[in-house]
C-alpha cells in the first residue's frame, strides 16, 4: 500500500532545473504526471502512453522535451543550447492540434532561446536551413513525408541526423487509412537509426514517446516502438479530472446519408433537455450548413417557447446578447444569438468568430453548433458533447464514411470543465449497427491495426528513393520495421493470411509480398533491379512519383501516356488519377452537366466526345463529371456555383495541378517536347485556374476579383501590359470604386516577375553537322524584394522530332542577365526544322515569351527534277584556283553566300551565261590587267564577238586524228535524245557515280560546294590533278535549255528554233542536238589554232562520231572539312593539265596566264 501511494506522490515543479519552472503555471503535477515523470524526465527509455482525453497528456511531452534540453544545462545552471543540434519532432494528425502545440510551446520555450517550427500545408515558407536551424519541428504524418521525399536532393535529410526525440500525439491514428503515412514515416527513422553511417549521431540514440486514448493492444505499440515494459503506461477513466458519462444512441436509417443527418436535427433539444442540465453544449456537425440547419432547428424550438426560452437564464443575460446580435455581421447569426444559440465555422468573419467564443466561453450563449475543426483546435469545452451522426462526406472516397476514431476521441473531449463541473457528458447519435463500434471505442476495447498493406507500393519505392532501401534484404527488413509486422503475427486473417500460420511462415509471405511489389515497380521502371533481383536503384519515374506524392496507379497512366501527349489528352490522364477518383456523378448533376457540355457559345476549349468523335449528349461517368468541371473552371468565368461541385472543382485542381508538375518533369526526362510543353502550360493553367487565353488573366493578381475583372475586360484592360498604361482614375470610374484604389490595382503589378527579352539567333557551329542556337535572356525591369521567388523554365525543342534540345530552370530575379545559353542540333539532310525556344513562368499565365526559327537543309543537289531549267551559279572574281604540279589545286577559303542566293545558284544547271543580268548595274564588274588587250567583259560583248568571228570563220582542216561527225552520227544523238526524254517522264533521277562508257552531258553538284566544271572524255575519265583529298563524282544526264530571246540573241537573230521530238518541253528551249547542229555548221570554216597561252577547249572526238559535251561537278570528300568553290575546264587533248578561273590581278599563275574572257573565244 506504501510503494501505490510512493507511486501516486505528487511530484513539485520544483523537482525541475530552474531554467525550465517557468513553462508551467502550477505548483504541482497531477496524479498521471506524477507517476510518469521519471521515466519521462529521469530517464532516455522509449514509452507508449494509453491515457483518457483531457488527462494531461501534453506536460508528457513537455518533460521529455526538457530532458533532451536538460544536457545544454551549464554547471552554474545557466541554459546555453546550441541551435538545432539536439531535434524533436512532434507528430500530430491535425494541423489544428499542431498550431495549438506550436503557439503553446513558442510562449512556453521561446524565453529560453528553443526554436519551433511548423511544418504543415499552411506554412509553405521554410527553407532548409529553418529545418536544420529548428530545434522542435511540429508536423502532420503526410507534410514531414512529403517534405523528406521533396527535398532529398536538396540534403533534405541531412536534419535526420539530429533527431533525438520523436513525440507521437493520438497514435491511434494508425487505425485510420492516414495512418499508413505516420507508420511510413516511423519505420524510416527507425531503420536509419539502424544504420552503421549514424553510429556517432544523435539519430542513433533517438527515443519515441507515443501517447493515445485508451486502447486495448498497447502492448502491440510497444513492441513496434521497442518500449521496455518500465516504458509502457496504461491509464483507466479514473485518471480523468471530471468524470464523464457517455450514451450512444442507434437510429434507424433514412433512404440516404444526407437525409439521415437531417433527420437527427430533430432529436437534440430532446436529448438537451434530457441530459445537459441546463448547462453549456457543443453540437459537432459534419458540415458547415448542417451546423447552421441545427442551430436554426433549435432557435425555431426555443422561440415556441416565448419569453421563457430554456437556453436564456436571466434578464441580464438577455440584454448581453442583444447587444451582441447588434455588433454580429452575420445576419443569419443575429436572430439566433437573441435565443442563446450560436454557430461556429471557418465561414464566419474573424470579427464574428472572436465574439461567438467569448459569449460562449461568458457562458452568455448556453448553445453552440460547429464542425468537427473545433475539436482539435480553440479550446472551447462544455458540459454536453453532443455528436450529430458519426459519418461525414469523405471527399477522397466520394462517399459517406464513419469519424476517424481519433477525431470521435477528440470530440469526446472538449466534454467536462474541471474549473467548472466535476461530470461531463458525451452524447453520440448514430446507426443502429454501428452503435457497438462507439461503445467499444469509450470503452477502450477497439484494436488498433495496420492501414501500411493498401499502399506500401508507394512507400516502398520512397524509400528507395531516399536508399534507405538499397536491396531485397534492406526492403523486407523496413517493412519488418512496420507495425504491420506486428500485428500480422498477432492477427492474420485481418491481412488475408490463413490463421494458424507459425512466424516463419509469416515472415516468408511479408517477404513475398515485398518481393512481388519490386517486380511491379521494376515492370514499369520505376527502379533498377539487377539480375539476379538483389540490388534497388531508383529510375526517374519513381523519383518523381516520390517528389509528388503520387499514387502508383496515376504514376502508370503518365508512364503509358503517348509522347507527343496533346493538351486534351493530358487533361484526360488527371481525370483518370487515383487522387481525385473519391469524385462522385451524382444523379441531381446530370441535367447540368450535359447543358455545360452542349454549349454552343464556344466557352469550352474542350468537350467530352464520344467514340464517333462527336459531343457527348449524357454524362456518365465521373471521368466526363471531372472533365466538364475543370474546362468550365478554366474559362475563368464558371457556370458552376454550387457548393458541392464547387468543391469538387478546387479539389481537382489542386491535384491536378500537382499531376502536371509530375507529367512535365516525366516528359522533360523523356526529351518529348510536345507532351512537355502542354503539361507545363495545363499545370500553370490548373494552379492559377485560367486558360492562358482568358480575358480574365488579370484575377491571377492580388486584390482583382471576377467583378474587377470583367469590368476592366468591359474597358479593353484584359493584359498586364494595358493595366501598367491604363489609368487609376478610369479605374475606379469603371469599377464603381473609389480612391486610391485605382492606385492599389496598378500597385498590384508589382508581385509579377520581373520582365524578361529573350533573343535567339542562329549561328554557324564549328562541328560537321551541326548548327547552332544562341539565346539571350535580359531583365528588363528590376526585381521588387520580396519573399516570393520567380521561376521560369526554359526549354527549347524541335517539332518535327517531337525532341527537347535544351532545357534550364531559372530564378528570374537572380539570374546574370543579360544569360546566353548556346544549343547545338545536328543540322536537316531534308526536310525543314522547326525549332522552338520557350520561356515559360512557372505559376504564371500570359506572360511566356516564344521564338520561332525555321532551319532548312543543305538542297539535296543530287536530285534533279524534270524539266527545271537550270544554270550553273555565276562565278566568284575573289575565288582563284592555283595550280600546284605536285599537290594538285590549291583553293583559297571562298565569301560566305547569302542563304537565299546559294539555294537559287547550287540548283541550277549550266548556262551560257556568264554574268547575272540581274547584277550587271548593281555590282562592279571585273576587270584583268595583266594584258593591256584586256576590256571589259559583258555578255553583249561576248557574243557581239562570237558574231563578228563566226562570219570569217574558215573551214577547219581535218586531222588524223579528228574527225567531223557525219549525219549518222548526228542522227544516233537525235535518237538518244528521244528515249533520254521519255526516260525523264518520271519525277526526279538520280543515279550513282560509275565509269560510263560513253559520252554524255553530266553535273553533279556536291553538297556544300560550288560547281566545278569539266570536260570530261568519252571513256569516263577526267582531266582532274590528284590531290591529298579524295573527289567523289555522281552523275546525271541533263540537256541545256535557254530562252527565245537568249537563242535570237546567241545565234545572231537568225530566228532559229530548236525542234525537239519530246512533246512536253516547252518550245523555245535548247537541246544537246540543235547546240551541236550549229557548232557543226560554224565548225567547218574554224581555223586551228595556234595560240599556246589560251585555253584549249577543242571538243575531242574519239571512237564514237558523235561529239558530246560533259559538264560535271566535283564534290569533295567531307572529312576534309573543304568547301571551296571550284570552276575550271579541263582540255583532254593537252598533254599539261590546264587550269583557269576568273580572278584578280596578281593572284594567277605566271604561266597559263589568264587572259581575259576575250582569250576563251580567241579561236575565233
Amino acid at each position: 500500500m506504501s510503494s501505490r501511494m510512493d507511486t501516486y506522490a505528487l511530484k513539485a515543479v520544483t523537482d525541475l532545473p530552474a531554467p525550465f519552472r517557468s513553462a508551467f503555471s502550477f505548483r504541482y503535477f497531477n496524479s498521471l504526471q506524477s507517476e510518469c515523470f521519471s521515466t519521462c524526465y529521469l530517464s532516455d527509455v522509449n514509452m507508449v502512453i494509453s491515457a483518457p482525453t483531457g488527462s494531461g497528456k501534453t506536460v508528457l511531452f513537455e518533460l521529455c522535451i526538457m530532458r533532451l534540453f536538460s544536457k545544454f544545462i551549464t554547471g552554474d545552471g545557466r541554459f546555453s543550447h546550441h541551435k538545432g543540434t539536439l531535434k524533436t519532432i512532434y507528430i500530430a494528425p491535425s494541423k489544428a492540434l499542431v498550431q495549438e502545440k506550436l503557439r503553446d510551446w513558442t510562449k512556453k520555450l521561446g524565453s529560453l532561446g528553443i526554436n519551433c517550427l511548423e511544418l504543415t500545408g499552411d506554412n509553405e515558407y521554410y527553407t532548409i536551413k529553418s529545418i536544420q536551424d529548428a530545434d522542435i519541428i511540429l508536423t502532420t504524418p503526410e507534410k514531414f513525408d512529403a517534405v523528406t521525399r521533396y527535398r532529398i536532393k536538396d540534403g533534405g535529410l541531412s536534419f535526420f541526423s539530429d533527431i533525438s526525440l520523436v513525440l507521437i500525439d493520438e497514435v491511434h491514428l494508425l487505425n485510420d487509412p492516414r495512418g499508413a503515412a505516420l507508420e511510413a514515416i516511423v519505420s524510416r527513422i527507425k531503420m536509419l537509426s539502424r544504420n552503421p553511417e549514424m553510429q556517432s549521431c544523435a539519430l542513433s540514440l533517438v527515443r519515441f514517446l507515443a501517447v493515445s486514448a485508451t486502447i486495448p493492444n498497447i502492448n502491440d505499440l510497444a513492441e513496434w516502438l521497442m518500449a521496455p515494459p518500465q516504458g509502457i503506461k496504461r491509464f483507466g477513466e479514473e485518471m480523468r479530472p471530471v468524470k464523464l458519462t457517455t450514451k450512444v444512441f442507434g437510429y434507424t436509417p433514412a433512404k440516404n446519408d444526407f437525409l439521415f443527418e437531417k433527420r437527427l436535427q430533430n432529436y437534440i433539444f430532446d436529448l438537451l433537455t434530457q441530459f445537459s442540465g441546463g448547462k453549456s453544449a457543443l453540437i459537432f456537425c459534419s458540415t458547415r450548413k448542417g451546423a447552421q440547419e441545427a442551430a436554426q432547428r433549435l432557435t425555431q424550438i426555443a422561440m415556441t417557447f416565448g419569453h421563457s426560452s430554456p437556453f436564456i437564464k436571466s434578464r441580464e443575460q438577455q440584454e448581453r446578447l442583444r447587444e451582441a446580435s447588434l455588433s454580429c455581421g452575420d445576419k443569419q447569426m443575429q436572430s439566433y444569438i437573441l435565443y442563446g444559440v450560436g454557430y461556429h465555422n471557418g465561414g464566419l468573419s474573424m470579427k464574428d468568430r472572436n465574439l461567438i467564443e467569448g459569449l460562449f466561453l461568458n457562458g452568455d450563449l448556453q448553445i453552440l453548433c460547429t464542425t468537427n475543426t473545433l475539436a482539435h483546435g480553440i479550446n472551447l469545452p462544455a458540459h454536453t458533447v453532443v455528436i450529430k451522426s458519426t459519418q461525414y462526406f469523405n471527399k477522397e472516397k466520394g462517399i459517406y464514411t464513419e469519424y476517424e476514431r481519433s477525431m470521435v476521441l477528440q470530440m469526446c473531449g472538449r466534454a467536462g470543465r474541471p474549473p467548472f463541473d466535476d461530470t461531463g457528458m458525451v452524447i453520440i447519435m448514430t446507426r443502429r449497427e454501428t452503435v457497438h463500434l462507439y461503445e467499444n471505442l469509450l470503452s477502450g476495447c477497439e484494436m488498433v491495426e495496420s492501414q501500411l498493406l493498401p499502399c506500401v507500393t508507394e512507400h516502398l519505392t520512397a524509400e528507395i528513393v531516399q536508399s534507405t532501401v538499397s536491396d531485397i534484404t534492406r526492403a523486407i527488413e523496413w517493412m519488418k520495421c512496420s507495425y504491420l509486422y506486428v500485428r500480422m503475427k498477432k492477427n492474420p486473417e485481418h491481412y488475408s493470411i490463413a490463421k494458424g500460420l507459425s512466424s516463419d511462415r509469416i515472415e516468408k509471405h511479408l517477404q513475398e509480398i515485398c518481393v512481388h511489389k519490386v517486380n511491379e515497380l521494376s515492370q514499369y521502371q520505376m527502379v533498377w533491379t539487377d539480375e539476379d533481383g538483389f540490388f534497388l536503384k531508383p529510375l526517374e519515374p519513381g523519383n518523381l512519383m516520390t517528389k509528388y506524392y503520387l499514387k502508383f496507379d496515376t504514376m502508370k497512366h503518365i508512364i503509358q501516356a503517348p509522347e507527343n501527349c496533346s493538351m486534351e489528352e493530358t487533361l484526360h490522364i488527371i481525370c483518370r488519377a487515383e487522387e481525385i477518383a473519391w469524385i462522385q456523378l451524382r444523379r441531381n448533376e446530370k441535367k447540368f452537366l450535359n447543358d455545360i457540355n452542349n454549349e454552343k457559345d464556344g466557352r469550352l476549349r474542350f468537350h467530352v466526345l464520344d467514340d464517333k468523335g462527336k459531343r457527348k449528349k449524357r454524362i456518365q461517368t465521373r471521368e466526363d463529371k471531372i472533365f466538364v468541371l475543370v474546362n468550365d473552371c478554366l474559362t475563368g468565368d464558371p457556370l458552376v456555383h454550387d457548393l458541392s461541385m464547387s468543391q469538387d472543382t478546387n479539389s481537382i485542381c489542386s491535384n491536378g495541378s500537382r499531376i502536371a508538375k509530375c507529367m512535365k518533369e516525366y516528359f522533360m526526362y523523356k526529351k518529348s517536347y510536345k507532351g512537355a510543353l502542354n503539361a507545363t502550360l495545363l499545370a500553370n493553367c490548373l494552379h492559377q485556374k485560367l486558360w492562358d487565353n482568358s480575358p480574365y488573366l488579370l484575377k491571377q493578381l492580388p486584390g482583382i476579383g471576377m467583378v474587377t475583372a470583367k469590368a476592366l475586360h468591359s474597358m479593353g484592360v484584359t493584359s498586364f501590359e494595358t493595366l501598367s498604361e491604363a489609368d487609376p482614375r478610369k479605374i475606379e470610374l469603371v469599377t464603381g470604386r473609389k480612391y486610391p484604389f485605382g492606385n492599389h490595382i496598378k500597385e498590384s503589378l508589382l508581385s509579377l516577375p520581373p520582365k524578361v527579352k529573350m533573343v535567339v539567333e542562329e549561328t554557324e557551329g564549328q562541328r560537321m553537322g551541326k548548327s547552332k542556337l544562341l539565346i539571350t535572356l535580359t531583365r528588363l525591369s528590376e526585381p521588387v524584394q520580396s519573399t516570393k521567388r520567380h521561376y521560369a523554365d526554359m526549354m527549347v525543342g524541335v517539332e518535327e522530332d517531337n525532341l527537347i534540345l535544351f532545357k534550364e530552370k531559372i530564378r528570374l530575379e537572380d539570374f546574370s542577365s543579360p544569360y546566353h545559353a548556346t544549343v547545338l542540333f545536328s543540322s536537316p539532310q531534308q526536310g525543314k526544322l522547326t525549332i522552338k525556344a520557350h520561356l515559360i513562368f512557372e505559376e504564371m499565365i500570359g506572360m511566356d515569351l516564344c521564338h520561332k526559327v525555321i532551319v532548312t537543309p543543305p538542297i539535296d543537289l543530287n536530285v534533279i527534277h524534270k524539266y527545271r531549267p537550270k544554270e550553273l551559279p555565276s562565278f566568284n572574281p575573289n575565288d582563284v584556283i592555283k595550280k600546284n604540279d605536285n599537290d594538285g589545286i590549291s583553293v583559297p577559303p571562298s565569301e560566305e553566300y547569302q542563304y537565299n542566293d546559294f539555294i537559287e545558284n547550287s540548283i541550277s544547271m549550266p548556262s551560257f551565261k556568264l554574268i547575272d543580268e540581274d547584277s550587271e548595274d548593281d555590282k562592279p564588274v571585273v576587270e584583268t590587267e595583266d594584258d593591256d588587250d584586256c576590256r571589259i567583259i559583258t555578255e553583249r560583248t561576248v557574243f557581239d564577238h562570237i558574231r563578228k568571228k563566226s562570219k570569217t570563220l574558215p573551214v577547219l582542216p581535218r586531222s588524223n586524228d579528228t574527225h567531223s561527225p557525219s549525219l549518222e552520227d548526228f542522227t544516233l544523238i537525235r535518237k538518244r535524245t528521244r528515249e533520254r526524254h521519255l526516260e525523264l517522264d518520271n519525277d526526279m533521277e538520280v543515279q550513282q557515280s560509275s565509269k560510263i562508257r560513253r559520252t554524255r552531258m553530266a553535273i553533279q553538284y556536291p553538297e556544300i560546294t560550288d560547281p566545278k566544271i569539266h570536260i570530261i572524255e568519252e571513256d569516263g575519265s577526267t582531266e582532274i590533278p590528284k590531290s591529298s583529298n579524295d573527289y567523289s563524282y555522281l552523275t546525271n544526264d541533263a540537256e541545256l535549255f535557254a530562252g527565245d530571246e537568249f537563242f535570237e540573241e546567241m545565234w545572231g537573230g537568225e530566228g532559229v528554233k530548236p525542234v525537239t521530238e519530246h512533246q512536253n518541253i516547252e518550245s523555245g528551249k535548247l537541246s544537246e542536238e540543235t547546240i551541236f547542229e550549229h557548232v557543226r555548221k560554224k565548225g567547218r570554216s574554224f581555223p586551228a589554232d595556234s595560240t599556246e597561252s589560251s585555253l584549249d577547249c577543242r571538243i575531242s572526238h574519239t571512237q564514237r562520231k558523235g561529239p558530246s559535251v560533259r559538264i560535271s561537278m566535283a564534290k569533295n570528300d567531307i572529312t576534309s572539312g573543304e568547301s571551296d568553290v571550284t570552276k575550271l575546264f579541263s582540255s583532254p587533248s593537252s598533254e599539261k593539265r590546264q587550269f583557269c578561273s576568273l580572278g584578280m590581278a596578281g593572284e594567277v599563275k605566271k604561266e597559263n596566264a589568264f587572259l581575259g574572257f576575250q582569250s576563251v573565244f580567241s579561236f575565233l
